[in-house]
């Protein structure tokens, strides 16, 4: 709007005063230039306010913070925009909410996978064991054979009661092998020297004396 009038006054003013010279077009120049920067400045400041409380309120949302940060870029075209962009936050609050789901999303992954407590090796929930160590992981209920905690006293799905259950002692006499009987008279395992007790009408061999 200033550009127009400056270039509409400056053309009357010369033809007004008589003079047709070059030295009347070259002041119509100069005051159109003029004329032209001042819109530019005043522009290029109404800019730099607005953009400054946009990004301010796309990184706070302290009132007080916003209201300071636009008169400073107002009062202060330039150096006021300078020192806004130095002490402003250095997240926008989207950048903030954005890396905060990021992180709740990462939380409850880690809280959902189980992990075993002796080799901490990823498991499933229906693993007895650990693939990697043989750690006991769950039991199964002696009734209904569902996996159960180690921890748990009373199966939830059939309320049978996991303390009372004890696992059927098992002694055997030898590793693979269970109660070997043996007939009378028979020669013990590691003595070559034969029957322990020698039956009627055998003699016992070796000195009587």
């Amino acid at each position: 709007m200033l550009v127009f009038l400056t270039a509409a006054v400056a053309p009357q003013s010369g033809a007004t005063g008589g003079s047709s010279g070059p030295l009347g077009s070259i002041s119509g120049y100069v005051g159109a230039m003029i004329g032209c920067a001042v819109t530019f400045f005043v522009i290029f400041w109404l800019s730099t306010v607005m953009w400054t409380f946009r990004d301010v309120r796309a990184r706070t949302q302290d009132f007080l913070s916003q209201i300071l940060a636009t008169v400073l870029a107002a009062i202060f075209p330039i150096a006021g925009l300078l020192i806004y962009m130095i002490l402003r936050p250095r997240q926008t609050l989207a950048e903030i909410y954005e890396r905060q789901l990021e992180e709740e999303s990462l939380l409850a992954e880690m809280t959902e996978r189980q992990t075993c407590n002796n080799c901490h090796a990823r498991v499933e929930s229906d693993f007895q064991i650990c693939p990697s160590c043989g750690q006991k992981l769950k039991r199964s209920c002696p009734k209904c054979e569902r996996l159960l905690e180690l921890r748990w006293t009373f199966c939830p799905y059939c309320a049978t009661s996991l303390g009372s259950a004890s696992l059927a002692p098992s002694m055997p006499n030898m590793p693979g092998m269970g109660a070997v009987a043996m007939p009378p008279g028979a020669p013990m395992p590691g003595m070559p020297n034969g029957p322990m007790n020698a039956g009627p009408g055998m003699s016992v061999p070796g000195n009587r004396f």
